[in-house]
């Protein structure tokens, strides 16, 4: 069966999910995971020829610069052997401290032309975050600008510095001057062949609940990048794609720029920061068809307003959002005020996209839901005991590694995995199966919320606080009660308009009491300014309940 997307037939999920090989998912791919690959020829050689834009870069003042795939490659090839002068080989890491810049994308390219393994350092971090990665990953280079250099004056054993620099900076001793290297060095490189297995990015996980780990990701994780944006995204040479994610952080880096780029489609960088007025701005002048991004930035374009986003209504084609749960008040949003389906995905540095609601196959979408299985992968909800449960039996989601030919990781850098126990990858999400395979997220598994013997999801919970007009954004934790084990509590944003009140607390728990349930209601709410959240923008609910925990000691 089949349907519509854009004008194109939008094959049916089950007849996706049947049909799926791992031979036809080779076909994406120029070079072969056993006999030789290589990711910049993937993602930017083999497109050249036709002069197509690559790679769209907007200033923070928003002047554009347009580069076609044989710019893209002449670039990589010049920063492929300013790296080799270095000392860089093929399996070394060299890092990245940059903005959303075509520096950036260089970097990344030449590392991979050389065969070196690209690690991104997200901009907001501060040199003790930026020191544990760097000491995690053994990194040899790291190349940054003027503006975040400083920070790594505080690193111990930082490895080698490639600046790039205005002409009137100062170029600190020791120090590579990356723009002058480039602009003297050959633009021819051969690419390094490697295998499937080798590795051609070095994550870190966000660090929600303690110290970020390694995760080493092998070239074989390109059939997995390229099926969801085929898949899941939807993309076709008829969009104009934006990723509006960091490249400092997974999403990022393998949708906004490998993931486009691996299909011979355009990718946007833009160097300023997010605001509602400059997205909408951006999609309405470039002409944005297909958008991705957070719950967190389609919030803040919820709280602009209606007015604020009138100029780009039904503009776009497909909108997709993953990194935390999205609400189905925001879905209900989008559908009147931008005249756009936006769809939730779900995955994880480890292992990439692998829940969707899919815009390209054809397959019922329940608000609230992260969706289905993309094919090539077997997602399983499992009992405490490693055993699979049925449809409505909460659960924690894990990936079946012996029938999940997508599936690429294997463990942590040097360190012990227990998620991985029994052939299966546990991503410790409590999730549960709907009657049609869907998938529905309850919370971090430390995040569920035991009251009175109830089991409370926090994402039930601040969905619908967020329905109601005077609520932006809201993050629930469960508090320590003696009778009740724990009881509900909400950290609640009010839009512009709107007083904190004793009268307006009550009025939220009446509203969650009817939406809901009686007893999952915040009993305790707090009107707050901000949430805590990691740079790439999810709420850290384990800090909230430690200073709750905390106050409470002190009563």
């Amino acid at each position: 069966m089949t349907a519509t997307s854009g004008g194109r037939a939008r094959p049916g999920y089950h007849d996706a999910v049947a049909r799926f090989s791992i031979d036809e998912a080779m076909t994406m791919l120029r070079g072969d995971l056993q006999t030789g690959l290589n990711a910049c020829v993937e993602c930017c050689d083999r497109h050249t020829g036709a002069n197509r834009v690559a790679l769209r870069c907007l200033s923070p003042d928003e002047v554009l610069r347009e580069y076609t795939f044989e710019e893209l490659r002449e670039l990589s090839a010049r920063a492929a052997n300013v790296l080799a002068a270095q000392g860089i080989r093929p399996g070394d890491v060299i890092a990245g401290l940059l903005p959303r810049t075509v520096e950036l994308m260089a970097t990344v390219l030449g590392a991979w032309r050389l065969g070196a393994v690209y690690q991104p350092l997200f901009t907001a971090f501060g040199p003790k975050a930026i020191e544990h990665r760097l000491k995690t990953s053994g990194a040899k280079l790291v190349v940054t600008n003027a503006s975040q250099r400083p920070k790594l004056t505080e690193v111990e054993d930082c490895p080698t510095v490639a600046l790039i620099r205005a002409d009137d900076e100062p170029l600190p001793a020791g120090d590579v001057d990356f723009r002058a290297a480039l602009a003297e060095a050959g633009t021819e490189f051969e690419p390094v062949l490697r295998r499937g297995e080798d590795l051609f990015m070095m994550m870190s996980t966000s660090g929600t609940t303690g110290l970020p780990k390694g995760v080493p990701v092998p070239l074989r994780a390109l059939l997995a990048f390229g099926a969801y944006m085929r898949d899941a995204i939807d993309l076709n040479e008829g969009d104009v794609f934006w990723n509006i994610a960091d490249p400092g952080w997974a999403y990022g880096l393998y949708y906004a720029l490998t993931g486009p780029l691996l299909l011979g489609q355009a990718t946007i960088f833009y160097e300023g920061g997010f605001t509602a007025e400059s997205t909408c701005r951006i999609i309405e002048r470039l002409g944005v068809t297909s958008l991705a991004g957070s719950p967190t930035a389609y919030r803040l374009l919820m709280a602009a307003g209606p007015e604020t986003v009138a100029g780009i209504k039904g503009r776009l084609r497909v909108v997709s959002s993953a990194g935390e749960p999205l609400n189905p008040e925001i879905m209900r949003w989008f559908d009147a005020h931008l005249a756009v389906p936006i769809h939730d995905h779900y995955g994880q540095t480890e292992m990439g996209m692998c829940v969707n609601n899919h815009h390209g196959l054809d397959h019922p979408v329940r608000p609230g839901s992260s969706g289905l299985a993309m094919p090539g992968y077997r997602v399983v909800v499992l009992d405490d005991e490693g055993r699979e449960l049925g449809a409505n039996q909460p659960g924690v989601l894990a990936i079946d590694m012996t029938k999940s030919p997508l599936m690429w990781f294997s463990g942590y850098l040097n360190q012990a995995t227990p998620a991985l126990a029994g052939g299966y990858y546990r991503t410790g999400d409590s999730v549960e199966f709907e009657p049609d395979g869907s998938v529905s997220f309850i919370g971090r598994s430390d995040d569920v919320i035991t009251s009175s013997g109830y089991r409370i999801g926090p994402f039930d919970v601040e969905s619908a606080l967020i329905e109601h007009p005077a609520v932006i954004e809201a993050a629930v934790i469960g508090v320590p009660d003696p009778e009740r084990t724990e009881v509900v509590k909400a950290f609640v944003i009010l839009g512009k308009g709107h007083q904190a009140s004793p009268e307006l607390a009550e009025e939220l728990r009446a509203h969650v009491k009817r939406r809901l349930s009686a007893h999952a209601y915040p009993k305790l709410i707090d009107f707050v300014a901000d949430l805590p959240k990691t740079p790439s923008g999810k709420v850290q609910r384990f800090l909230l309940r430690k200073a709750e925990v905390e106050k409470l000691a002190r009563a």
